[in-house]
């Protein structure tokens, strides 16, 4: 092939994505984000699991309860209070927290709905 020949497809190759040439389009890539990682120690071979949604009307505020097991917790929407072990923070939509398995309330504190999305681990019984 010729230098001018050469030249000439080079200038072509580089110049068609500036003339409406299709770019080949890229697979979509599925996002990943850690919400919690968290070391558990568990109290024998074989735990019971519960994945459980609650939504909580506004003002609602639950008595003093406790969960079979401890375990993560997702916002899914509105904004609730939540004493757990004797601390109090506030959480949102997104937002994941880890609940103790002691004596604890929640709170909706929004003007909305909010739900709560529950995975408990516990002992078989």
């Amino acid at each position: 092939m010729s230098r001018k020949r050469f030249h000439l497809y080079f200038i072509l190759l580089l110049g068609l994505p500036c003339f409406g040439a299709t770019a080949v389009a890229e697979e979509p890539v599925a996002a990943r984000q850690l919400l919690l990682q968290k070391t558990v120690i568990l109290p024998a071979n074989t735990v019971d699991t519960r994945l459980i949604r609650v939504r909580f009307p506004p003002g609602y505020k639950t008595p003093i309860h406790t969960h079979q097991g401890t375990g993560p917790r997702y916002v899914l929407q509105g904004r609730l209070r939540v004493e757990d072990a004797g601390e109090r923070h506030d959480y949102g939509a997104g937002d994941v927290f880890w609940e103790t398995g002691s004596a604890m309330t929640v709170e909706n504190i929004g003007g909305n709905d909010a739900e709560l999305v529950i995975f408990e681990l516990g002992t078989v019984e």
